[in-house]
């Protein structure tokens, strides 16, 4: 049983200091003490926390090392192999609110949801605050398995779909955004009047044409190596292709149209990758170039559905399609299915043929 002792303090009011001390093996393993203004406050006080005491395991969980969130963020991003760098830079994010200074046996689904809600206050749309909520999720996964740090997961999952009902995260909705053929007009333009002035820039006009035809993502651009490419089947081995359950490994070769061919063919075999290029570079390159032509909501990755989009309108079918765009799951290629152009769009495009010039 905890004690209470009464004190006068210095003002000349009494103090009511209640205290508990549990031993195990002879030893004290806690010594906890707190001062009320009410002997019954101290009463209450002993009667909570004992009952919390007495429950399977509560002394052995509090002889645990405490970790923060920050340093179970900390921890996960130091052993988590290729990380993404948007993972990695949303978790450094989290790091800056109050919850990262909770200790992590204390994170309740009430307070995560109150973090959800304070990303929303903050001006994240719901799809943002559903991305934090999912970054974060995976360290409340694996940091009690792997590090024994007490993070609470089925707290995580109940505060998710909490959130989720009450819209406060969401997923984020698929984009339809295409570019017109001026708009790639005046970004051939702009890049080949760039690459004639300064010739050791990339040559993003072949970038953005190869990104159009072959519906290759941006990473996977950067990686193809010359020993990838098989001319003779016109196919190429997109190494690490994005998947959701499979971050490494996950080597596809897919059909390489013959336009993407050809502009493949015209890079100089100076480096082991066709295009040896930082995405940084591009994806910046690609945003001043549409902020500078007045561009609005293009993203690099939009060249990537206008690609697929493009086979479809061709007449493919969704397996032929795929074996393009390299979908596993056709599910995710219904949505192109409705599309009522026909035809090619690029059949004589002219900015083709300087894209495949020799660099």
């Amino acid at each position: 049983m905890g004690t209470i002792n009464a004190r006068k303090r210095k003002d000349g009011s009494l103090g009511y200091t209640a205290q508990i001390i549990r031993k195990k093996d002879g030893k004290t393993v806690l010594r906890e003490a707190k001062t009320f203004d009410r002997r019954r406050e101290a009463e209450a006080w002993i009667r909570f926390r004992e009952g919390e005491l007495d429950k399977p395991g509560a002394l052995d969980r509090l002889a645990l090392p405490s970790f923060t969130l920050a340093q179970a963020i900390d921890r996960y991003v130091q052993e988590k192999k290729d990380i993404g760098r948007t993972k990695a830079q949303c978790l450094r994010s989290v790091k800056q609110y109050n919850i990262a200074a909770m200790e992590c046996s204390t994170i309740k689904a009430s307070d995560i949801s109150a973090f959800a809600r304070e990303l929303l206050d903050g001006g994240r749309q719901p799809q943002t605050v559903g991305n934090y909520i999912s970054h974060v999720s995976a360290v409340f996964k694996d940091a009690k398995t792997l590090w024994d740090i007490p993070l609470d997961y089925q707290a995580m999952q109940a505060a998710k779909s909490a959130l989720a009902r009450q819209e406060t995260i969401s997923k984020s909705a698929k984009r339809d955004r295409r570019p017109t053929l001026a708009e790639l007009d005046a970004l051939m333009s702009f890049f080949v009047e760039r690459q004639s002035r300064a010739h050791n820039s990339a040559p993003m006009h072949k970038i953005i044409a190869f990104a159009l035809f072959s519906t290759r993502r941006q990473e996977e651009i950067t990686r193809i190596k010359w020993v990838d490419l098989d001319e003779a089947h016109s196919r190429v081995l997109v190494r690490d292709m994005k998947h959701p359950g499979q971050k490494k490994g996950n080597d596809v070769w897919v059909e390489l149209p013959p336009e993407a061919l050809r502009i493949a063919l015209s890079m100089r075999r100076e480096k082991d990758r066709i295009f040896p290029y930082g995405t940084d570079a591009i994806s910046g390159g690609f945003t001043r170039a549409c902020q500078f032509l007045d561009i609005k909501d293009l993203h690099f990755h939009d060249l990537r559905h206008e690609g697929v989009s493009r086979l479809f309108e061709m007449g493919r079918t969704i397996p032929l399609a795929a074996s393009v765009s390299g979908h596993r799951s056709w599910n995710s290629l219904q949505r192109y299915t409705h599309l009522r152009q026909t035809g090619d769009k690029y059949d004589n495009w002219p900015w083709l043929d300087v894209a495949c010039e020799k660099k």
